[in-house]
């Protein structure tokens, strides 16, 4: 707007847009507006449609009806590449890299810089890579190979691949969702100073506070249809929240009390050289311990060494008072331990296989007899869980790629919920998921603990740690630097634990 308050013309304006897939309408009718110097929050439950505006703003998908206005002139994108020349960038909610270039090479893709004779100058793009990662403030070596980043680090590549590309509508499609506070709050200044420098900036995300903090106004979808676009300052929590879902919700962590049994999981001295050391806790039965720390703490590395994903110099893990071998995680699985990895693509989903396949490969036994397929057994114990946790699909048997991001993350869940473990260990639960389904998740683990269950969270959400832990153990630098019970865990004492000062 300009300072007389006087109408200016949006950068990009969607008007009346219309999109199906097959007969299944995506978008019927959005209307959306994105102005230069606005950060604008785009809101609704997974299967809302959310991703499939992304999609037509980045030239993937083209719309039925209506029409994509740029600078007030209707357009037609020919593709992804078409968008990205006409100022688009989209970040998208999973990291697109190549995994065997350097970070530099996957950051200027498609851009490179040239010297004579059309050679790429890689001393100018990793020079102009160092400075944007020194832009956001992140220590990230431009000549590393990006296989083996974490998804924080590999989300902030995305980032500073829309700050090469000089892009002036920026898409951010959940890009906090593997990030931790600290990571959040630099993502947020550099959104800041993005918009303040006159771009438009598109922001996607499930943490409402987030929305919050970050967003002047809020376009809100829900089955395709738009809700309502609004000042986000006249939209309260409640407000918002039902304009998503469609009715209240009262709330978000259950009220519980643990009644905490045997030890359930024990680890002794687990240390892996060079990423953690001489880490030790319990977790009894009917409890659920919650593991914070901002990213590259060694929270979810411990949790791979203890599953058996990754190896242990030294230390112990028992499980109901069963030692694991290290490095064997057929063994936990059998011996009563379940993981949700934090990486749902890479760890937790075969994304060729069918949906109903992917819920019960944790049970091939149960589904299966005398080493051939029970269809029938695997449709209804796939189908049970998809119920439970509310997965939005078309068929058991489409490919578990079909869904959206929240959607597999609920494949991710159901799967391991339904070996009903002794153990349950959880990476980021709700990374991805939106807050209806995180309200029914966090019953589903609050029901859990409540049946006798210990459960290990692990998340980035400080307020999810703090909603549903009994007690919060928190790492800075691969140790343990705080165990903290529910009384005495409050942000500030898991943040002064998390940045190495005393939690006292």
């Amino acid at each position: 707007m300009t300072e007389a308050g006087e109408p200016v013309t949006a950068l990009l304006e969607l008007r009346d847009v219309h999109k199906s897939f097959d007969a299944v309408w995506a978008l019927r009718g959005v209307s959306l507006e994105l102005h230069a110097g606005e950060v604008h929050a785009l809101a609704g439950e997974n299967g809302a449609g959310k991703s499939t505006v992304v999609r037509v703003i980045g030239g993937e998908h083209q719309p039925d009806a209506g029409e994509l206005l740029l600078d007030g002139e209707p357009h037609r994108f020919a593709g992804p590449r078409d968008a990205q020349r006409h100022g688009i960038a989209v970040i998208h909610q999973e990291p697109t890299q190549f995994p065997d270039l350097t970070v530099a090479e996957n950051v200027f893709m498609g851009r490179q810089p040239l010297r004579s004779g059309r050679r790429i100058d890689r001393a100018a793009m990793r020079r102009r890579t160092a400075e944007l990662f020194d832009s956001l403030g992140v220590p990230i070596d431009p000549d590393r190979v990006t296989r083996g980043l974490s998804i924080a680090d590999q989300q902030i590549i995305e980032i500073a691949k829309s700050l090469a590309a000089d892009a002036r509508i920026i898409v951010m499609d959940e890009p906090t969702a593997a990030l931790s506070t600290v990571e959040v709050q630099r993502l947020f200044r550099v959104a800041r100073r993005l918009a303040e420098g006159g771009a438009a900036l598109l922001f996607i995300s499930h943490r409402l506070e987030e929305l919050e903090e970050l967003c002047e106004r809020v376009t809100v979808l829900r089955d395709g249809e738009l809700v309502t676009t609004a000042p986000m300052a006249d939209l309260d929590r409640d407000g918002l929240v039902r304009s998503m879902v469609g009715r209240a919700v009262e709330v978000l962590f259950p009220d519980r009390t643990a009644e905490p049994g045997d030890e359930g999981l024990v680890v002794d001295g687990l240390t892996r050289t060079g990423v953690f050391h001489d880490v030790s806790f319990t977790v009894r039965r009917g409890e659920i311990v919650g593991l914070a720390g901002l990213v590259g703490s060694g929270r979810s590395e411990v949790a791979r060494a203890i599953f058996g994903v990754d190896g242990r110099d030294a230390g112990a893990v028992t499980v109901d008072g069963r030692p694991l071998r290290a490095g064997d995680p057929r063994a936990a699985i059998a011996a009563g331990l379940a993981m949700v990895p934090e990486d749902r693509r890479e760890q937790g989903l075969i994304l060729d296989l069918s949906i109903e396949r992917n819920a019960t490969l944790p049970r091939l036994s149960a589904v299966s007899r005398w080493g051939l397929m029970n269809p029938g057994r695997e449709r209804s114990v796939a189908g049970e869980w998809t119920r439970r946790l509310g997965v939005r699909l078309r068929r058991l048997t489409d490919p578990v790629a079909t869904l959206s991001g929240g959607n597999q993350q609920k494949v991710v869940l159901g799967k391991w919920l339904a070996t009903e473990p002794a153990v349950l260990i959880v990476d980021e639960p709700t990374r991805g998921i939106d807050v209806g389904a995180k309200v029914e998740v966090h019953a589903l683990l609050a029901d859990l603990a409540a049946r006798g269950i210990a459960v290990l969270m692990i998340s980035s959400e400080l307020s999810e740690v703090l909603g549903m832990a009994d007690r919060v153990l928190v790492m800075h630098e691969g140790r343990l630097t705080a165990e903290l019970d529910r009384a005495e865990a409050t942000e500030e004492t898991v943040m002064h634990a998390a940045t190495g000062r005393d939690a006292t």
